[in-house]
This record gives structure tokens, sequence and C-alpha cells, in this order.
């Protein structure tokens, strides 16, 4: 099927590694061109040399910050004229730390990184798309924003709000701009793997040793599919959602997590 994503200008952000690499990948194969942000310039170059001979322009940024993301989205657009068709605002982490163990600045840096970089974004592409009179946005939320654990509740409570953005912002700017949102659940991603991430945090919480945490985790969940996710099984939906086959989908939560939500609403 024709997905018309062809030539189509993509900005993806944090997008060296994980769901981001894995989305730019699976939109390269669909011709689209693409601006690629993040703070770590060797990923940023390692992938852009893997997707030749895709159209990719990158900037380095800190996205945490509204200087970082306006000038990383300048400097990425800069050899489209600024022009955007499609925006997945992907950037985020999170330690999922126990809330006795959240000082202030951990609730306002997980704001920082995992909403407002989305809301800036956003605020700052917005107005190109509507000039251009369509445009795409894809909003990288979590299966925790609708069912929070105990780990991590500055993580759940900042996706949370990007679901609540996602739909206001759908209905603001439709018909002719399209928001969606993917509520990605357990994802093997350097979020996961990195000394400090995910399987640390799980370790803890389920009193084993890291290299079983995962798999503790996901019998916890009681996922059907009884295992963690794949970046690029993210990204297809990623895909599918800026497309012409989702012509007809717009304030939607596209839930991308092995069957973790239990409830049917």
């Amino acid at each position: 099927m024709d997905t018309g994503l062809n030539d189509k200008i993509v900005v993806i952000t944090g997008a060296a590694s994980g769901i981001g690499a894995a989305s730019a990948r699976a939109f390269a194969a669909e011709g689209a061109r693409l601006a690629l942000l993040d703070r770590d310039e060797g990923g940023l170059i390692a992938l852009a040399e893997q997707l030749a001979p895709t159209q990719v322009s990158h900037a380095v940024a800190d996205l945490s910050t509204l200087e970082g993301m306006t000038s990383g989205l300048d400097a990425a657009l800069a050899p489209y004229d600024g022009h955007v068709d499609v925006l997945f605002n992907n950037v985020g982490a999170g330690s999922l730390g126990l809330f006795d163990t959240l000082t202030d600045q951990d609730w306002v840096d997980t704001l920082q990184l995992n909403f407002l970089s989305q809301v800036r974004a956003a605020t700052h592409l917005l107005p190109r798309m509507r000039a251009a009179g369509s445009g795409v946005i894809i909003n990288n939320a979590s299966d925790l924003g609708r069912q929070p654990i105990v780990g991590g509740p500055d993580y759940a409570a900042s996706k949370a709000a990007v679901l609540s953005f996602t739909t206001s912002l759908a209905k603001s700017e439709g018909p002719r701009i399209r928001v969606n949102a993917v509520a990605a659940g357990a994802t093997m991603s350097p979020m996961w793997s990195m000394p400090g991430g995910l399987a640390d945090t799980f370790a803890a919480i389920h009193d084993v040793p890291r290299e079983e945490s995962i798999e503790a985790e996901m019998k916890a969940r009681n996922l059907p599919l009884a295992r963690i996710g794949q970046p690029q099984e993210v990204a297809n939906v990623v895909v599918f959602l800026a497309s012409d086959l989702a012509s007809y989908v717009t304030s939607s939560v596209y839930g991308v997590d092995g069957g973790s939500i239990g409830n049917i609403v």
C-alpha cells in the first residue's frame, strides 16, 4: 500500500537511538526526508550514514530547554527551507525511581524533557503546518500514562500530560492537521539497558539480579504477548499514523504495549 510519505519532511526528536532511530529507518524506507534531533552527535552521524542515500539533516541540541528545542529545530530544518510535514515528538527519559527517592528537581527535569519538549516543538512548528494547510503530529506517550505503577510517578504523570495534550491539540488543529499518540509499552531501548536505567530500577523493585529484572517485570505486568517489545514494532505504528493510510485518524492513542492495558475504553 502507498503510504504517501515519499519526499515528506519528517522531524524526529530523540532520534539517535531506540524508538527514534527505528522510526528514522522506517520513514526512510518509505522515501521520506529526515530532520533528526538529539544530544548524541555520534549517534546521529552514525544513523545518517546508515540511512544513505536518504536525505538526512541533523542537529545536536538539548531538547529539555526552550532554546535548545527551537534552535535545534531551525538548524535541522534549514536544508528544507524550514518546511515540515510530520513531527514525531519522541524524546523522553525516565529512571522510574520510587516516590521517596525523587527530588523536586527530578520532577522538574522529567516534565521538561518528556512533556514540555513536545509542547515546545509543536508550538514552534505548528505555524508552518497551518500555513501549508496540512501536517501530522505524533506524540510518544506510554502505557504508564494510562495505568501508572509504583515506580516512576514523575514519568507516568509526564506521559499522562502528553495524552491530554494530544487530545487538546487534535481538537484545536483539525481538520487540516492530525494529532495522535503512540502509547508504547516496555520497549527495549537505552532507557532499559543503560546503567541506572529501567533494568536497574526494576531489579530494585522486584529484588532480583539485573539480568532477571526485565523478565520479572514482564511477568508482573501479565502481558498477553509475554515479552518486551522492540523499537521497530513501535516505529511501524508511528509510520502508519503519519501516513495517508491513517487519514481518518486523529485524537487517538495507539497502544503498542503487548496487551498491557486491561480496560476496554
